[in-house]
């Protein structure tokens, strides 16, 4: 039997932010399932659902968990970004047989309110009323955030096909101390597959800096790779078949022998 491999999008995104690993990844024999997130599955032009607000990363994880265990066997899951935050939940639920985290989204416990991330995420989060209404980022702020090692005749492209995001999800992230839910913890001891952890010299959403202390939480279960000349859209820049190899070379190395 083949591995499996689901892909997890992250904040304004979709299945689509996935077609150059999906293309290479089948190439490689793998069979790729890359779920819409709920209420993500919108026109990007159109309002947004309201109860797109008010969705958690519980909410999140639950419709990805459910997904999973439809399968015939345990996963890789690949998450980027807050993807690669619900990742790690699915991970602790024992949902993995192994987990990569490119650019991830940071657990509980972990300060991730550096000043490039907060100046990417004030403008939305000092809105009033902001955690339980859909939220986007202005264009401007996109190309900062994301895009910034992305190529100029591109980004415009990239953002149109941007959607709405959760304002509750931005906040159970980025305010993790105030949740009294806990939505965005994670108990490391329950993560017992091998997990890649992918950062970026150029990232200003997640800094390097915080994706190291990711790598951290996870201990010897954790492999942590450092790419200098990416930044956190590292499934789309220029170069991103240097990330995709190297993480298929780790899953050949830690993955047992696919079956025909």
């Amino acid at each position: 039997m083949r591995h499996t491999a689901v892909m997890i999008h992250g904040m304004w995104g979709g299945p689509w932010y996935w077609d150059n690993y999906r293309s290479l990844f089948e190439t490689k024999g793998y069979h790729c399932v890359v779920p819409t997130l709920r209420f993500h599955d919108m026109d990007p032009h159109a309002m947004p659902d309201p109860g797109l607000g008010k969705v958690g990363l519980l909410d999140y994880a639950a419709d990805l968990e459910e997904e999973i265990r439809a399968l015939d066997a345990s996963p890789v899951v690949i998450g980027h970004s807050m993807g690669g935050l619900l990742a790690q939940i699915l991970a602790s639920r024992g949902l993995a047989t192994a987990v990569v985290l490119l650019t991830p989204g940071s657990p509980s416990g972990i300060n991730a309110l550096k000043p490039s991330a907060l100046k990417i995420f004030s403008g939305v989060m000092m809105r009033w009323g902001s955690w339980r209404k859909p939220c986007r980022i202005s264009f401007a702020t996109a190309v900062y955030a994301l895009m910034n090692l992305l190529p100029r005749d591109l980004r415009e492209e990239e953002y149109s096909r941007w959607v709405f995001e959760s304002g509750r999800a931005i906040w159970e992230i980025g305010c993790w101390f105030l949740d009294r839910g806990r939505a965005s913890a994670v108990d490391a001891r329950k993560v017992t597959c091998p997990v890649l952890v992918i950062g970026a010299s150029h990232d200003r959403a997640t800094p390097a800096s915080v994706v190291r202390k990711v790598a951290q939480k996870y201990g010897g279960m954790a492999t942590y790779k450092e790419f200098e000349n990416h930044a956190h859209y590292v499934l789309r820049e220029p170069g991103w078949e240097d990330v995709a190899n190297y993480v298929l070379a780790w899953l050949e190395q830690v993955l047992p022998p696919a079956s025909s």
